[in-house]
């Protein structure tokens, strides 16, 4: 018998790349975490954290520390925030990833095609009005309608022959930008000197503040949405190849558009309600995911997931300590790195596509 040469598939090599990513993305996560957690203005030793989350969980420990403090700093302002932000990076980066599938364009991102502010724009009516229609729910409820509407006028203003053309897509981003700046400065005139602050935040989008009640309200509307992402994933593969041949596959296109856009404004409301308009982590990541894993969906929602929540930890922490006893916006970092990766994806895509005029 002669022997015979098995080379590895190009499906292997994708899976080894994936568990690869995914380790290191996890890797990368907890250490941030625990940077995280341990630097500020109060400075913690990594011993310290172990025992205040042993102590935490009942087990008492020699690395307990003895400050009451301690367990204040991590358990009331600084662990809310990580877990606020991993949810929040988490959620954009997924939303990411949903809009360029049903737009089949690598430029759509809830940040540049408007839908961040269309949230964040519902978010400023209920607090300028102090609507309490839903109680708790109320601001991200308003949020969700703020985010659909202007989801759902992308898609439908963008769409052409079947396709979703980049420069209308644009524009279509910009007019709703626009609109939405104007609202929210309409607001602005309109609300108190309290309500003016927060509308302030929300265009700048911070971290600040969080609570373990806005985690209970972000974490299942992340949830739901990253699970129905999983989902969908494989008739995303499937949507792909073109509606045409989707349908013929046996893919209920109609349905899985108004899934998607529906779970994006979903997703994008539990970013914007509690930390602002943060732009650019639902085009960066995806992107960098993609091109080390490939463009298969339900491997790449977990990979950008992840991806998503490192960046906005990372991010959160250089607006922590970047400045001394400053807390930098969150969202002017992260447009900091995106802005000039939108710029290079701009050019690359229409050298691709031979110019757009």
């Amino acid at each position: 018998m002669t022997g015979e040469v098995v080379t590895p598939t190009p499906t292997r090599h994708r899976g080894l790349r994936f568990t690869l990513v995914t380790v290191g993305l996890v890797v990368a996560l907890a250490i941030t975490c625990i940077v995280s957690i341990t630097s500020g203005q109060y400075d913690l030793s990594p011993t310290s954290l172990v025992g205040v989350l042993l102590r935490g969980i009942g087990i008492d420990s020699a690395w307990a520390p003895t400050a009451s403090t301690d367990y204040g700093v991590i358990f009331t302002l600084r662990m809310p925030r990580i877990v606020l932000g991993l949810l929040v990076g988490a959620a954009l980066a997924v939303s990411g990833v949903l809009m360029q599938a049903i737009f089949g364009n690598p430029l759509a991102d809830a940040g540049v095609v408007g839908v961040s502010s269309g949230a964040a724009l519902g978010a400023a009516a209920s607090i300028t009005f102090g609507l309490a229609t839903f109680g708790m729910w109320t601001t991200p409820a308003f949020a969700f309608l703020g985010g659909l509407v202007a989801v759902f006028s992308v898609y439908f203003i963008s769409r052409s022959g079947g396709r979703t053309e980049v420069v209308t897509l644009l524009l279509t981003g910009i007019a709703i930008n626009a609109i939405a700046g104007a609202g929210m400065a309409f607001f602005t005139f309109l609300g108190t000197t309290s309500t003016r602050e927060q509308i302030v935040f929300w265009q700048l989008g911070s971290l600040n503040g969080a609570l373990w009640s806005n985690i209970q309200l972000v974490a299942p509307l992340v949830l739901i949405g990253v699970v129905v992402a999983l989902i969908v994933a494989p008739g995303l593969d499937l949507f792909a190849l073109g509606e045409r041949t989707a349908r013929h596959l046996g893919v209920n296109v109609e349905l899985l558009r108004v899934v998607v856009i529906v779970t994006v404004a979903l997703l994008v409301c539990a970013a914007v309600a509690f930390a602002g308009i943060i732009g650019f982590a639902g085009l960066v990541v995806p992107h960098l995911m993609r091109m080390m894993i490939g463009p298969a969906h339900l491997p790449l929602v977990v990979a950008s997931a992840l991806g998503g929540a490192l960046l906005i930890a990372v991010a959160d922490l250089v607006a922590r300590t970047a400045v001394p006893l400053a807390d930098l916006p969150i969202g002017m970092i992260t447009s900091l790195v995106g802005g000039p990766f939108f710029l290079w994806l701009l050019v690359r895509t229409r050298r691709r596509s031979g110019g757009w005029a």
